[in-house]
């Protein structure tokens, strides 16, 4: 009986042992299987379509069509929230931790006259819950808005970009002298009326891209940058002459639009004009100079734009005697 209890117990202890040795082989072999599995991984995946080179960066990334989008730079300085007020030099002006303020006492309502409540604005809440309000700048970006919010007599700078609005109308912006900056950028806008921005005094910048124009409104004198890019334009949806008289416009950008010719005149103070990407054929050797006059230089326009038109530009070579630089396009 002692004979095969003691054998019952080695049994037991060989156990052990055995299951003991077993689990760290057990663990070498998975480490070591595990890198196998890894490398099989990686050899489905093509690694040769991510070498990123200054070769082929352009054809991943078009930095020629880059536009200038996002400028905040109204922003007023940033405001540090939560810091400490600094202590006062003067020390009577410090409060005594022995003492405790007074309670102030609450005075009953006057009876004198009757009480009006507080008026709201009659097209929906003020802009101001519905956006963000930075001192004259109102940023409603991506807040789900189907038309232009009421704005308060003081705004500067208007940020509406990607939202749903589809019209914009003359009563949009009634009496917003001090507007100088418009961007609607990315909505659904298919109509402007026609004196919806020609009323603004101050308006320097309407930005208008990424929407289903197809007609351009009158714009102010003052304008300096006008971008209409990616929408629908025909050279019909242009008023004649359209940019003659606005002596103060510098970039106009129309790109990616149904333009079949260049809308002349253009204003002598124009240094940027971007009309790539239309149906653009011909043109006339007074587009860009005066052909009776071949002293004249014309500095300021630097950069035009009309790659991706159908129209090659060696056939116009006086059309360009006055300027600083060909545009850029098929010759």
């Amino acid at each position: 009986g002692c004979r095969m209890r003691s054998l019952a117990w080695l049994g037991i202890a060989s156990l052990c042992l055995g299951v003991a040795w077993g689990v760290p082989a057990k663990e070498e072999r998975r480490k070591a299987e595990k890198p196998k599995a890894d490398f099989a991984l990686y050899e489905n995946l093509d690694l040769d379509n991510y070498d990123l080179t200054l070769d082929n960066y352009g054809e991943i990334l078009d930095l020629s069509n880059y536009e200038e989008q996002y400028d905040y730079g109204d922003l007023a300085p940033k405001i540090e929230v939560g810091t400490l007020a600094p202590r006062p030099k003067d020390p009577a002006a410090l409060p005594n931790p022995g003492t405790t303020a007074e309670t102030p006492k609450l005075q009953p309502p006057t009876t004198t006259g009757p009480l009006h409540p507080v008026p709201v604005p009659p097209q929906g809440l003020p802009s101001c819950l519905l956006c963000l309000c930075i001192g004259t700048s109102v940023y409603c970006d991506a807040a789900d808005l189907e038309h232009i919010p009421p704005l308060p007599p003081e705004t500067t700078y208007l940020y509406a970009r990607f939202n749903r609005i589809g019209v914009i109308r003359a009563s949009d912006f009634t009496g917003l002298k001090k507007l100088k900056r418009i961007d609607l950028t990315s909505n659904f806008i298919s109509w402007a009326d026609v004196d919806a921005f020609r009323l603004l005094p101050s308006l320097q910048e309407l930005i208008l891209p990424e929407n289903r124009l197809t007609a351009l409104p009158e714009l102010p004198h003052s304008i300096i940058r006008l971008d209409a890019r990616l929408n629908r334009i025909p050279s019909t949806g242009l008023r004649p002459e359209a940019f003659r008289d606005l002596k103060q416009l510098q970039f106009l950008h129309l790109s990616d639009n149904q333009l079949d010719y260049i809308p002349v005149p253009l204003p002598e103070s124009l240094r940027s004009l971007h009309l790539q990407n239309n149906n653009i054929q011909t043109m006339h050797e007074d587009t860009f100079c005066d052909s009776q006059d071949h002293s004249q230089i014309r500095r300021a326009l630097e950069d035009i734009r009309l790659d991706g038109n159908p129209i090659n530009l060696s056939l116009f070579p006086n059309a360009y005697f006055c300027l600083p630089r060909l545009p850029t396009g098929r010759f």
